[in-house]
C-alpha cells in the first residue's frame, strides 16, 4: 500500500453504521476494524456487466477479479459520495446517474465492513489512471459464471453485490 493511502482517515463503525472512532487505513487493514465500503457495477446499455482484475499492488485481495469498482468510505464521507469518487477514480466515469441496489455485511479473515451496492449504466470511455486495475471485460451473466469457475474473485462482492445485481 502506498504511503500516502495508508494514512487515508477511515470512519470505523459498529454493527448499527455508526461511526464510534476514525482511525488511518492502515490500522483498520491491520486490526481487521469494521468500514464502511462501496461496490459500483458498471453495466454497459447492452446489459453486459464490466469486470476488472486488481491490480497486483493492491492491500487487499491483489490480482483478483472483481464485479465492481469501489472501496473504502473515507472518513465523513457519504456511501454516495465515496461511490461516485471510486467510480471517476478507477474508471474515469462521471455517473449522471447511480441507482442504489442495498447493503450488507461482509466479515471474513481480511476484513470487517457494512457495505453499499450501486450500479451504473456507462458504455465508455473508461481511463484507468490510478493504477488499481491491470485487465477489464465485458461479460453477460452466462459468462460471468463461466469466468467464476476459472478465475478467483473478490469474495465481497460475490457474497454482497452479485445477489443484489441478481435480483435487479
Amino acid at each position: 500500500m502506498e504511503p500516502r493511502a495508508q494514512q487515508e482517515m477511515v470512519d470505523i463503525v459498529d454493527d448499527d453504521d455508526q461511526v464510534v472512532r476514525t482511525v488511518t487505513r492502515a490500522e483498520m487493514r491491520a486490526q481487521r476494524l469494521q468500514h464502511r465500503a462501496v461496490s459500483i457495477a458498471v453495466l454497459g446499455s447492452d446489459g453486459r456487466l464490466l469486470v476488472h482484475r486488481r491490480a497486483d499492488t493492491k492491500d487487499l485481495w491483489p490480482g483478483m477479479w472483481d464485479l465492481a469498482a469501489g472501496g473504502v468510505v473515507a472518513a465523513g464521507e457519504s456511501y454516495e459520495t465515496a461511490a461516485r469518487r471510486e467510480l471517476a477514480e478507477e474508471l474515469g466515469v462521471v455517473a449522471e446517474e447511480m441507482e442504489s441496489l442495498g447493503e450488507g455485511r461482509f466479515v471474513d479473515e481480511s476484513v470487517a465492513m457494512i457495505g453499499r451496492g450501486f450500479l451504473t449504466v456507462h458504455d465508455g470511455p473508461f481511463t484507468f489512471t490510478d493504477g488499481e486495475i491491470a485487465e477489464v471485460r465485458w461479460v453477460t451473466r452466462p459468462q460471468l459464471t463461466e469466468l467464476m469457475t476459472a478465475e478467483r474473485f473478490v469474495p465481497d462482492n460475490v457474497a454482497l453485490l452479485l445477489p443484489l445485481l441478481d435480483a435487479r
